[in-house]
């Protein structure tokens, strides 16, 4: 069968020829090869006709019109064998009779528009038709068209420069031969990776061709005519990540970087200004030429630019010195040509001047009358018979007409006093010339103290306008004014008002802040001596208790030896034995008792710090203190010894009960 895939190319198969895909005539005849019925009998099945617009070639790349169209009989079967009713290209149903149950397809393949002999052409696709899938017979396997009414497949982000693809959802029975003959018709595959668990990856030759494999996703794949699970799967196409095509991307685009850096440096040195010729070599020859140069008019310029490059290279010497000599006499020629140059053009210059003067007295002469025109008209007897509009619009054009006459005048004025600061500076040679300058001079300025004379009549009159207008505009001005005045005169009190309490309060807390300061000094002496009292005491204390631990002893000894000589003939208070004993409250006793169990079990002793941590589980309020005295007062129960060597040394409390026993 010839199928049209949305964005793919043309096939590589001959569309014309009667064999599609290599499947010769296996696949059923062709639908023009199918009998023409009329369908006019009455017992007959109406056929429903497929519209114009399902013949339509759905291909981008322009195929041929003429394809051949597979058998639908073939069409029906397949779509029968999977449990679904026939459809067309458009996906309306062949047959509108169709009933699933009888498992095979009994109606008459249509009339196909594009069948050659026909001669209907079909109109063009509108953009905004969905492209219809058609079924793809290969060799191997055949491929069923997903529901049309369903949503495209998913598929995740393109990767750049992506040529690889992942293909999922195949037959378990598939092989690479069968992957290839599908796919290759999209463009030339170069590697297939196939996994073990139904899926592979497939690396096209160029990027568009991904896109024709794309078109292959939700397709069901039946492998031959089996309807077996193992035979059967659902296409999952999808952009897939690899390495080589991200290589490639990045290489491509260094290529496309370096080719636009290429093209820029192009540009920048086709608009790059042409450096200077450089500046040959002194030589016997290049200074006859460049002394010839210097004589030439037209080209002194480069001529004389050689010269001086010659003398800052160090070329003069006693034996080229009059060459150079020669070549600067020359250049010194060019002196008197130059002034006489700027002579000339100095004299056009005052020419120009005089014209520009002229031609400026006779603009501002024009400005005046125009001026005149309009204060004439403003004048009660014509100005109470124009519109507000045309005396707003006179007003205007007076005012713009005065400014410019203002400007120009003051450009006047100032060219003729620059010819004065001129001719004052300028020496005086021949008292007839004097004499001729100064009626000239006079006359001038007689001519331009009228011209002075009119204007400032004019400017005085539109001073005067400006004037009272600018009064009426200061009169509103001072009216806002005052009032905003007042308000940020008002808005300053209050931020004013608002520092100064907020420097108060600042104030106040600094001084807050050093009480307290003073008052944590205070205390903290007070603490320290504290300490210093407490530290005596302890000292004191300890040194009591050393002294009555030896007194306690000596008491002990006597008193047991009294007990056990009259113990037949008295008995001693408890009271009595328990205030000359070590041990001196029934909690002592019990601490001791545990203390010696605990040490019992640790024959080789324990340090002060594990008995607490034990006991202080029993009992949180016992301290170390405590413990320590108490075990100090009872020489024969415990002892202290040093054990380890250097840093590791350590004090252990052994239990030496028994011995002490002995003793005692």
């Amino acid at each position: 069968m010839c199928f049209s895939l949305s964005g793919l190319n043309q096939l590589s198969f001959d569309p014309a020829s009667s064999e599609s895909l290599g499947l010769g005539s296996a696949a059923g005849p062709r639908l023009s090869d199918s009998p023409a019925e009329d369908g006019s009998g009455p017992g007959k099945r109406k056929r429903s006709s497929i519209p114009p617009d399902g013949g339509r070639n759905l291909s981008l790349d322009s195929i041929l019109m003429g394809l051949p169209m597979s058998d639908p009989t073939a069409w029906a079967t397949a779509m029968n064998n999977l449990g679904m009713a026939p459809m067309g290209m458009t996906g309306q149903p062949l047959l509108p009779d169709f009933d699933p149950a009888l498992g095979m397809m009994t109606g008459i393949p249509p009339i196909n528009p594009m069948m050659p002999g026909l001669g209907i052409v079909p109109p063009p696709i509108p953009p905004d038709m969905p492209a219809v899938k058609e079924i793809i017979h290969c060799k191997s396997c055949t491929l069923f068209p997903p529901n049309p009414h369903l949503p495209p497949p998913a598929t995740r982000e393109r990767p750049p420069g992506c040529k690889t693809v992942f293909v999922g959802g195949l037959p378990e029975n598939g092989t690479e031969q069968i992957i290839m003959e599908v796919f290759e018709q999209c463009g030339e595959v170069i590697a297939i990776r196939k996994s073990k668990k139904n899926f592979c990856h497939i690396r096209f030759a160029e990027e568009f061709m991904v896109d024709k494999a794309l078109y292959l996703s939700g397709y069901r794949i039946r492998l031959g005519s089996s309807t077996d699970k193992k035979d059967t799967g659902r296409l999952h196409v999808d952009f897939a990540q690899a390495r080589d095509d991200l290589y490639e991307w990045e290489c491509k685009q260094r290529m496309l970087a370096r080719e636009e850096r290429h093209r820029r440096r192009l540009a920048e040195e086709r608009f790059r200004p042409p450096s200077p010729p450089p500046v040959v070599h002194y030589s016997d020859h290049e200074c006859s030429v460049v002394a010839e140069k210097l004589k030439d008019d037209t080209k002194f310029s480069e001529a004389i630019q050689t010269l001086l490059t010659w003398i800052e290279r160090g070329e003069v010497n006693r034996r080229t010195a009059n060459n150079f000599y020669s070549m600067i006499q020359s250049a010194n020629s060019h002196i008197r040509r130059l002034v006489n140059e700027k002579a000339a053009h100095e004299k056009e210059m005052e020419e120009a001047k005089e014209k520009f003067k002229l031609a400026l007295s006779g603009i501002l002469v024009q400005f005046e009358q125009i001026v005149a025109v309009y204060h004439s008209a403003s004048k009660q007897k014509a100005w109470d018979h124009f519109t507000k509009a045309q005396r707003k619009n006179i007003s205007v054009w007076c005012k713009q007409a005065e400014e410019i006459r203002n400007i120009h005048n003051d450009e006047l004025m100032g060219i003729r006093r620059e010819e004065e600061m001129e001719m004052s500076d300028e020496e005086i040679e021949d008292p007839s010339e004097m004499k001729e300058t100064e009626e000239s001079a006079l006359v001038s300025q007689v001519e331009a103290l009228k011209e002075e004379n009119d204007s400032l009549r004019w400017q005085l009159d539109a001073y005067r306008n400006e004037v009272e207008l600018l009064k009426q505009e200061q009169g509103k001005a001072s009216r806002d004014e005052d009032t905003t005045k007042e308000q940020q005169m008002k808005l300053l009190q209050q931020a004013l008002q608002g520092m100064q309490k907020h420097l108060l309060k600042v104030q106040e807390e600094y001084k807050k802040r050093e009480a307290e300061l003073e008052k944590v000094k205070e205390d903290k002496l007070k603490i320290e001596t504290l300490l210093e009292n407490l530290k005596e005491q302890q000292s004191m204390a300890d040194e009591e208790d050393k002294e009555g631990d030896a007194a306690d002893c000596q008491g002990n000894e006597s008193s047991m030896s009294r007990v056990c000589a009259c113990s037949q003939e008295k008995e001693c208070p408890v009271e009595k034995t328990l205030s000359n004993s070590p041990v001196k409250s029934e909690r002592e006793v019990l601490l001791v008792g545990i203390i010696s169990t605990f040490l019992h079990v640790h024959p080789f002793g324990a340090s002060i710090e594990y008995i607490c941590s034990y006991l202080q589980r029993l009992d949180s309020k016992i301290c170390t203190a405590e413990v320590e005295v108490l075990m100090t007062r009872l020489q024969n129960t415990f002892r202290q010894e040093l054990s380890g060597v250097g840093a590791s040394l350590e004090k252990r409390w052994k239990f030496c009960g028994f011995d002490g026993l002995k003793m005692t």
